[in-house]
């Protein structure tokens, strides 16, 4: 993706319950022009608790369903970004699923985290509602999970995702959409039990306005105009609707019990017939929780956010995976909090980079794989903050389990905490469950960059700056130079750093030699 005028994108939201298409031209001053949105209805996850598999029926509707909107976002000319979300993210089998993406729709689907997903769908709803300069409240309930957020500008302020969705609910609670009256008040002391905590974590953080952007609250707002004038516009955006009006809605909805029953009520689309009474028990637990008055609905949601964010992004091909400053601050944030060693973080991080650099004509990555290494460096200690003697592998827990890591996909953490858990004793091999479930490529990238990661912590190894800069040479050996800081002895570095050359060499396919810099001769240097 790029952000040149007249440019034409497209983005898919793979849901729990439907696939969103949208198509947009970058407008002169940024925005985007929407000239198509299509929508599948797949219910692609289903459980009661984790949605833990994709059966293969759900699989294959995925797949024609992706293969459809492929095909439409290609009749604009125009590229294709795919995220899916939980019913992705939980899934044991979701390799099953993205590897036929890929081969069959032809679209890699990148599978990102509750906090990303709330960012994206934050960064759509500033576009959508005239709102940059308030404090907001954002919903959005999908069909596994409900993501909430408050946030100001672009800028999320805090992120919180839920597993509770109105599929999820639905299957738990309502099976084949019947809903009893016993049934109806266990989902909302269920409901309750888990936004209690949520609320809490967020009171802190006051709101200016509320603000819905999924399809069960837009729906929810169309049946409240349908009971107010008997009719609802299409374009939803920027249509309010309050809480008594929402206790109307969720009275007509409980007043008939199955799915049939509802179909007759006003501005319901009959394919949430069966979920909606999880969909309204839902946001009234939100409303609860937070004391809402009133809630507007955006237009804009993650689809939206998501082609947002790549074209602001600027640039093309790696460059769209340049460290962004949200991402940047949002790794520096954990740093801080969790590593008392900062100095040696960043020589360490520093270090690390210049390697990298210095070997691109050897490894040929990018700066996608570079901003990986970046925010593992800035990372792998964090584990200290559990454990010292185990730290790398606290260190992969810390970031892979983090829900503060904004801008990051879900692959994207799990290749920077193999990093991070491979900077130090074992060599990643296949008897490591994580590290057996990645592709040939991302197993690549994780001995590329944790191998370089080893020997820029063994450089810093006495914590006093020994070692100032180093540079590279691929022979028949790969001799890696290193400059000394005036007056330091590197010897132990120097040592260190050999000893912890092996997984280097098994990434590159060359012997490792670390050596101190030859000396500038005594009048040498710069003409002038």
């Amino acid at each position: 993706m790029n952000g040149a005028a007249g440019e034409v994108h497209a983005a898919i939201d793979v849901g729990t319950n439907s696939f969103h298409l949208v198509v947009a031209r970058v407008s002169p001053s940024g925005g985007l022009e929407i000239l198509c949105r299509d929508k599948e209805v797949v219910r692609l996850g289903s459980g009661s608790g984790d949605m833990r598999h994709l059966t293969p029926d759900a699989i294959d509707r995925g797949i024609e369903a992706l293969r459809g909107l492929v095909k439409t976002a290609a009749s604009y000319g125009a590229d294709v970004r795919a995220v899916a979300t939980s019913a992705v993210r939980e899934a044991e089998n979701r390799l099953d699923f993205l590897d036929r993406a890929a081969a069959e729709a032809g679209v890699q689907v990148e599978v990102i985290s509750g906090t990303e997903e709330a960012r994206l769908i934050h960064l759509g709803v500033v576009q959508a509602l005239s709102v940059f300069d308030r404090q907001i409240l954002v919903t959005d309930i999908g069909g596994g999970s409900t993501e909430l957020l408050v946030g100001r500008g672009t800028r999320p302020v805090a992120v919180r995702s839920v597993k509770l969705g109105h599929v999820r609910l639905t299957d738990r609670f309502f099976p084949g959409g019947a809903a009893g009256d016993a049934a109806v008040e266990e989902c909302r002391a269920y409901v309750r039990s888990f936004l209690t905590p949520v609320g809490h974590d967020l009171a802190p953080f006051r709101y200016e306005l509320a603000v819905g952007s999924s399809g069960t609250i837009a729906t929810i707002a169309q049946m409240a105009e349908y009971l107010r004038d008997g009719r609802a516009g299409r374009w939803l955006n920027n249509v309010s609707f309050s809480r008594a009006q929402l206790a109307e809605v969720t009275g007509a909805v409980l007043a008939a019990p199955t799915p049939e029953a509802r179909r007759a009520i006003g501005g319901l689309d009959e394919r949430r017939a069966d979920v909606i009474v999880a969909g309204v028990l839902l946001l009234e637990g939100v409303f609860e929780c937070f004391d809402i008055p009133s809630i507007t609905v955006s237009g804009y949601a993650l689809r939206e956010g998501v082609l947002l964010d790549g074209v602001h992004a600027g640039g093309n091909g790696d460059a769209f995976w340049h460290l962004s400053d949200i991402r940047r601050e949002s790794v520096l944030r954990i740093a801080e909090d969790y590593d008392e060693e900062r100095p040696h973080v960043q020589r360490v991080t520093d270090l690390a980079l210049q390697l990298f650099d210095a070997l691109v004509d050897l490894h040929r990555f990018g700066l996608y794989e570079r901003d990986l290494l970046e925010a593992a460096g800035m990372l792998h200690n964090v584990g200290r903050f559990i454990s010292r003697g185990a730290h790398h592998k606290h260190s992969y827990y810390v970031i892979r389990s983090s829900d503060r890591l904004l801008g990051f996909t879900e692959r994207e953490v799990e290749l920077m905490a193999l990093v991070a858990r491979y900077q130090r004793k074992a060599l990643p091999r296949t008897g490591h469950a994580e590290f057996a479930a990645l592709n040939t490529a991302d197993r690549a990238r994780v001995q590329l960059l944790a191998g370089i990661l080893r020997i820029a912590i063994a450089l810093d190894r006495t914590r006093g700056g020994a070692v100032s800069g180093v540079r590279a040479e691929a022979g028949e050996a790969l001799v890696i130079s290193c400059r000394t800081a005036p007056g330091a002895d590197a010897a132990v570095e120097l040592y260190t750093a050999n000893q912890r050359s092996e997984l280097l060499a098994a990434a590159t396919g060359l012997a490792v030699r670390v050596v101190a810099e030859s000396p500038v001769p005594a009048g040498a240097g710069s003409e002038g």
